[in-house]
């Protein structure tokens, strides 16, 4: 059966389909809990007056089932760089090329905004994201510890 793909920029409408998919990806990686952002807040970050983050949706056959969304951080050593925060496809459309189009598109988009990389995280146990990224000759960096504190 054939289906109909479509990757475009993130909307605020797509927000509320967004936080769907923020929350199975929290769930897959065993943190349901963890997603406290409320919908007004996420609207706002990504489409009010200042936006801090920016996105691309997998549309398939009209609804969104994967999204990639990034961020500009700033290198010292390397300056202008895009943050992938979160790439999800939906499990039930998994292995369909979905990831493969956002990846691509952020790549498209890395280098029209003229940054010198894209940089995220990846959990350790999660083998289907290391080998899907290790296709793009990612850079695995074991040195670096994570840290955050709640402010």
């Amino acid at each position: 059966m054939s289906h109909s793909i479509l990757i475009r920029k993130a909307v605020a409408a797509d927000c509320p389909r967004l936080l769907e998919l923020v929350q199975e990806l929290a769930e897959y990686e065993k943190a349901p809990q963890e997603v406290t952002v409320t919908l007004e807040h996420f609207v706002e970050s990504g489409f009010g007056a200042n936006p801090v983050w920016w996105a691309f949706v997998a549309e398939v056959d009209g609804q969104v089932q994967g999204f990639a969304l990034y961020y500009i951080r700033y290198s010292t050593w390397k300056g202008q760089r895009m943050y992938l925060e979160d790439i999800l496809v939906t499990e039930s459309m998994r292995g369909k090329g979905l990831g493969k189009l956002l990846f691509d598109q952020l790549i498209v988009e890395a280098k029209e905004r003229k940054l010198n990389g894209i940089v995220w995280q990846v959990l350790e146990w999660n083998e289907p994201a290391i080998k899907f990224y290790k296709k793009y000759d990612a850079a695995f960096d074991p040195e670096w510890v994570n840290c955050s504190i709640m402010v």
